[in-house]
């Protein structure tokens, strides 16, 4: 797909379609609409006055053009809501909604017209990303009924030649990365093994100068990784730690600070001895996201080159039940000493990133950002909206979720304390895997983790309610949503 910018007369440029932003009771006598309009014979003005079309977020309105100024022959029209929440975020959701709705009417190209209150640069990184991400399809592996139209070109029009060509060269990065995380989580779990999801992390980092480094099951074994090793026993497929690491040309981190960003990779996940319910288990190919999304924001940082290092950890493991698996109540050793007792083996996410956590600390990660599909609780209480967010750090976390606002993710944060922590002590070991019952389980699991952190500051992303769509968006298909990636993305660049 070519992207290009423009700041001159949009109605001259040589595409199919225009697509325009409208705000909500916004009238057709001024400015890009009155424009608009003109090119239209008057059929946006008519249909503001019938009140067919209010510009209320999420509303189209697609019409011929039958002025003889303009190149394109239709008009598209996506209510965006009142004027002054219309954000770069906002952009990028009309730029998905737009690209999808023109392809399905086979428009091959279109120019899209921001109106975006952000800065040139943020507004055509999220024209340009929205574009990329709202295209992706699910259908990789159908021999029929798959999408094969296309869209050829967008150009992108604001009052910025430099700034706009900068900011489409950053969404493209950001949108490939975004779509490069949703087919590895969206990959069969016969495909995607840990050893495959080594591979393709390898040749990524290979691709974007990222160093990268597999350390193997006897290596882990070497480093006392019992907790991480203890779910990939009931596995015929090994287990790889997955050490990705973005140095820049000249750094400009203080302190020898380094951010490390661990990440789930649990390739399949059917709970081992302690087993899921057979309905639904499918979905459990997911159960790697948060690596994937790792693996994703490395590949954006190896190619935006930030100026401070970041180093990317991710551990990939398969859970599965055979004689060699853990059993409930097994007692395995950490890295860092202190010893598990396993009482579900289907809280298994939490037992590979104790390991992670603690190797990413001993590389010299001052800031931990740990992601995983974690734990069926946060759905219940935040539902496919809000990722849930916690820590020990509430700098750290602070600035997370201020990232996330500015590139409209939603966190939401949830406590750690004495309270929740007594709840994980274990009577034969130093901690439990499991907290009481059903009581705060994505505390449970939070604080489980926090126990293999020794010094660094420390958050973790709980994505299992956010990082898949059960239903397609005008914006976005169904699946794999390369949640996160974003806010990373702007907490790296907030760190500089």
């Amino acid at each position: 797909m070519n992207f290009k910018a423009i700041t001159g007369n949009y109605s001259e440029a040589p595409v199919q379609a225009l697509v325009a932003p409208i705000f909500k009771d916004e009238s057709a006598d001024s400015g890009i609409l009155k424009e608009l309009d003109d090119l239209s014979g008057g059929n946006i003005s008519a249909a503001l006055q019938s009140e067919e079309f209010k510009g209320k977020e999420g509303e189209t309105l697609y019409l011929p053009i039958t002025g003889q100024n303009a190149a394109a022959k239709r008009v598209l029209l996506i209510g965006v809501g009142e004027q002054a929440d219309h954000k770069a975020p906002g952009t990028a959701v009309l730029a998905g909604a737009a690209a999808r709705f023109l392809r399905g009417k086979s428009v091959k190209s279109f120019v899209l017209i921001t109106r975006s209150a952000d800065s040139a640069i943020d507004t055509a990184a999220a024209a340009a990303q929205g574009v990329i991400t709202g295209l992706f399809e699910l259908d990789k592996y159908r021999t029929a009924d798959k999408e094969e139209r296309t869209i050829d070109e967008v150009i992108v029009v604001g009052d910025n030649q430099a700034d706009l060509e900068k900011g489409l060269q950053r969404g493209r990065v950001i949108g490939d990365s975004m779509n490069f995380t949703r087919d590895l989580a969206n990959e069969p779990a016969n495909i995607l093994t840990p050893t495959e999801m080594a591979n393709r992390a390898k040749a990524m980092a290979a691709e974007t100068g990222l160093s990268c480094n597999i350390l193997d099951e006897a290596q882990m074994e070497a480093l006392g990784m019992g907790s991480l090793l203890s779910v990939s026993k009931g596995s015929v497929q090994p287990a790889q730690l997955i050490v990705l690491k973005y140095e820049p040309a000249a750094s400009t981190a203080t302190d020898n600070s380094l951010l490390a960003l661990v990440g789930k990779g649990i390739t399949f996940d059917t709970g081992g001895i302690s087993l899921k319910p057979a309905d639904g288990m499918d979905a459990m190919k997911y159960d790697m996201s948060g690596g994937a999304t790792v693996i994703g924001t490395m590949r954006a940082i190896g190619l935006l080159k930030p100026s401070i290092p970041v180093l990317g950890v991710v551990a990939a493991v398969e859970n599965m039940p055979d004689g060699n698996a853990t059993r409930p109540g097994d007692v395995v050793t950490a890295m860092n000493g202190k010893t598990v007792e396993i009482l579900n083996t289907d809280a298994e996410g939490r037992l590979i990133l104790a390991d992670a956590v603690a190797y990413a600390e001993t590389q010299g990660a001052t800031r931990i950002v740990d992601m995983a599909t974690l734990t069926g609780a946060v759905v219940i209480a935040l539902g496919d909206i809000n990722t849930g967010i916690l820590g020990t750090s509430q700098e750290l976390i602070d600035e997370i979720i201020a990232s996330s606002k500015e590139v409209g993710e939603k966190f939401w944060q949830l406590p750690v304390g004495k309270e929740y922590s007594a709840q994980i002590k274990s009577d034969i070991a130093d901690v439990k895997n499991i907290g009481k019952g059903r009581k705060a389980g994505t505390i449970a699991g939070a604080v489980f983790i926090q126990e293999f952190v020794k010094d660094a500051q420390w958050a973790h992303l709980d994505i299992a309610g956010t990082a898949w769509n059960d239903e397609p968006k005008p914006h976005h298909s169904k699946g794999p949503s390369g949640v996160a990636i974003k806010t990373l993305l702007r907490l790296v660049e907030r760190s500089q």
